[in-house]
């Protein structure tokens, strides 16, 4: 593996990454701009080579949504600054310039419910069904992960059916609903019915109960979001979700969170502690497929593939949350790392590995 980019250039990343957090999070609004491509067809040229990039971790957000969620006072999401905006040419624009092929589209944090279970159901609906309209629309360029209700169990299956029935991809889940885990077994009917379909599973970090304490009163999304997808992902191997259901195909997003650095420890507590567990977790490691949203290189995707391999190892931006600089500056540092065992490029990589998880059998 390498060892990364050189100090320059990591310098150059971690400025542009502070420029971009007080841009307020929103260089996806705005209008396309002037003579920008935009179409519905997939890029020809590859920046980097290799094949044309899979966006595994692409949101979009709708009026109605950011309204809903208002009205229940999420004006700063999760501790954010404000809340982006989206639009279809806009998306596209930036597949193109950035030479990504598809973009599988979702819903993130806070999710879709916000105390009321039947509001929660039918804001799922709303969202999923502009979804599937906008796939539709350009179906070589997009695929989406559809919104569930959680943890309304019922409504969630029964929406899990229809939007994938619809042609959803996968799903999306927040990686707690109201303080619920994903290991919950009160969740069973849910993996179930996705395992039934070998779903696909993207597992969204979100604020965690009591971050009201331990945030301290910055951003959720920079620690807490870590935290908590690390407990949420562990708690689905511990439970055994993914011994009994071998066929979900879970995506751990920004490169694993903190699992690259734990999961050494949470095996120690496993056999050293007997802290139980449904099987090994380096064999459960194994099982899961992992985005490069967020900041990747140089040190999260190695200490990653140290534990993980990179077999499962897919690329997502994480926009359009995360403003277009800091998108263009993991990408330059995807592409300036050196290549990975088996693969010219990192995008070849992930470009391939995209193609195996995202297969519809």
């Amino acid at each position: 593996m390498s060892a990364g980019p050189t100090i320059n250039r990591r310098r150059a990343l971690f400025g542009t990454a502070a420029v971009a957090s007080t841009a307020v999070l929103a260089a996806c609004a705005g209008p396309q701009q002037a003579g920008a491509p935009s179409s519905s067809a997939a890029p020809s040229g590859t920046a980097g080579g290799g094949a044309g990039l899979v966006d595994v971790h692409a949101h979009f957000v709708t009026d109605d949504y950011i309204a809903a969620a208002r009205s229940v006072g999420h004006e700063k999401p999760d501790g954010m600054p404000a809340w982006p905006a989206w639009n279809i040419d806009k998306q596209l624009a930036d597949m193109d310039r950035r030479a990504i092929r598809k973009a599988v589209l979702s819903i993130s944090s806070p999710g879709v419910h916000f105390g009321d279970d039947a509001r929660a159901a039918e804001l799922a609906r709303t969202v999923n069904d502009r979804a599937t309209a906008e796939v539709r629309a350009h179906p070589t360029r997009l695929d989406h992960f559809a919104s569930l209700p959680l943890p309304d169990v019922d409504a969630a299956v029964v929406e899990a059916r229809r939007a994938l029935s619809a042609g959803a991809i996968g799903v999306i889940v927040m990686s707690n609903a109201g303080g619920q885990y994903l290991g919950d077994a009160a969740l069973e009917p849910l993996w179930a019915e996705l395992a039934s379909r070998r779903a696909i599973v993207l597992v969204h970090p979100t604020s965690p109960p009591g971050w009201e304490r331990t945030a301290l009163g910055r951003p959720r999304p920079m620690l807490e979001f870590m935290f908590d997808t690390t407990r949420s992902v562990v708690d689905l191997g511990f439970s055994g979700v993914l011994a009994r259901h071998p066929e979900l195909r879970i995506v751990v997003p920004h490169s694993g969170a903190t699992l690259p650095i734990l999961s050494e420890r949470i095996g120690l507590f496993q056999k050293g502690i007997g802290v139980p567990a449904a099987e090994p977790w380096a064999k459960t490691l194994r099982k899961l497929w992992f985005d490069t949203a967020g900041t990747p290189f140089p040190t999260a995707i190695p200490a990653l593939a140290s534990q993980a391999g990179t077999e499962r190892i897919v690329y997502g931006s994480d926009s359009c949350w995360t403003p277009d600089a800091a998108i263009d500056a993991v990408l330059k540092a995807i592409d300036e790392a050196a290549p990975p065992t088996g693969a010219r490029n990192w995008r070849e990589l992930a470009a391939a590995n995209a193609e195996q998880l995202l297969r519809r059998d």
